[in-house]
């Protein structure tokens, strides 16, 4: 259905520091799963930020002092009786690399040392293990994922999302300890990370293009919006008057079957409808060609959608995208689709 080769480049685009020389030759190995290629990935990675240094923060504790640190906790102080050792209960902050985001990367390593990856890739996680001596290891099943990153800490940003795949794509312990190669990449996940792909690589390769997550705002006679549901697209492409939604959909099945007849998924159809139809009347006032497009993840089907509609006065097609081939047909596919409605060639 997906090469991991091909899972490489989609993160490459979704996450642009895999393009940078440390990484680049990761894109010429063979990978037996998507663990060993995580894993590769995050070797790189952590590997380059060990060279620019652990990223640190202030850590919150309270020890008993012989002398004054930070604050004096003077209920703590009387409750355990340090005043008659002549100590005292302080709560300082201390200025570590044991911050959560390298607990995170930490107790990722060691979670793959457990996993099915070659004998050499665990030996590069224990070379790096190494540096991480003063971080504590964590339980990685209630991380909370949702991390604000700034300016200190946006080289992590990637670094946590592997960690996010390898967490998630780990998830059974077998009774000799190893743990058990799930469907690494379920569909929830491959659908973020399609989407993201997508969507990156409209910027890159097509600048003169605007490229963005639009929210289509509802069209409303009396402006009574209350209970709504938001039109968060996927994809917008927007070049002079000419629109193209794309809502990016990767299922393990394409169609739906009743009564032995393939159908496209009709809250899919709707959606995509809906979404052109209110873009439609948002430009009413102004010169426009608004289209809309399913795009699927092509499966091992043997039914699969191809098709293109005309509906009340606007284009709807629904083509699917094969993940299953060499990039550069890949990239074919995603050009020949600016090409079809921009009239625009990849340069």
């Amino acid at each position: 259905m997906i090469r991991i080769q091909n899972i490489y480049y989609m993160l490459a685009y979704a996450f642009q520091v895999l393009n940078e020389q440390g990484y680049r030759n990761i894109a010429t190995e063979d990978f037996d799963n998507t663990a060993e290629l995580c894993a590769a990935i995050l070797v790189r990675g952590v590997s380059t930020q060990i060279k620019r240094g652990l990223g640190k923060e202030y850590i919150p504790r309270t020890e008993v002092l012989s002398s004054l640190r930070g604050k004096i906790d003077i209920n703590e102080s009387i409750k355990t009786q340090a005043l008659q050792r002549k100590q005292l209960v302080c709560s300082y902050d201390e200025f570590s690399v044991n911050s959560r985001m390298n607990q995170i990367i930490k107790s990722t390593m060691l979670l793959l040392l457990r996993s099915d990856i070659t004998k050499a890739r665990k030996k590069e996680l224990r070379k790096l293990l190494m540096f991480f001596a003063d971080v504590d290891v964590i339980d990685l099943y209630s991380v909370n994922w949702n991390m604000q990153f700034n300016r200190n800490n946006q080289t992590y940003r990637m670094l946590i999302s592997i960690c996010y795949l390898i967490v998630k794509g780990l998830l059974q312990t077998q009774s000799d300890g190893t743990m058990k190669l799930m469907d690494f990449f379920d569909e929830q996940r491959m659908y973020r990370l399609y989407e993201k792909f997508i969507l990156e690589y409209y910027r890159k390769e097509y600048p003169q293009i605007t490229a963005n997550a639009y929210q289509i705002p509802w069209q409303l006679d009396d402006h009574m919006s209350a209970m709504l549901p938001v039109m968060q697209t996927d994809i917008m492409l927007s070049y002079g008057e000419k629109i193209l939604i794309i809502d990016a959909k990767y299922y393990a099945h394409s169609t739906q079957i009743q009564y032995d007849k393939h159908t496209l998924h009709s809250s899919n159809l709707y959606q995509i409808f809906t979404y052109v139809k209110n873009k439609e009347a948002e430009l009413t006032d102004r010169p426009h060609e608004v289209s809309g497009m399913l795009l699927y993840a092509k499966t091992n089907e043997d039914v699969y959608p191809e098709n293109q509609y005309q509906m009340s006065g606007n284009r709807i097609e629904v083509r699917t995208l094969n993940l299953d081939c060499d990039f550069t047909l890949i990239k074919s596919q995603l050009d020949g689709i600016v090409e079809r409605y921009f009239d625009i060639r990849v340069a």
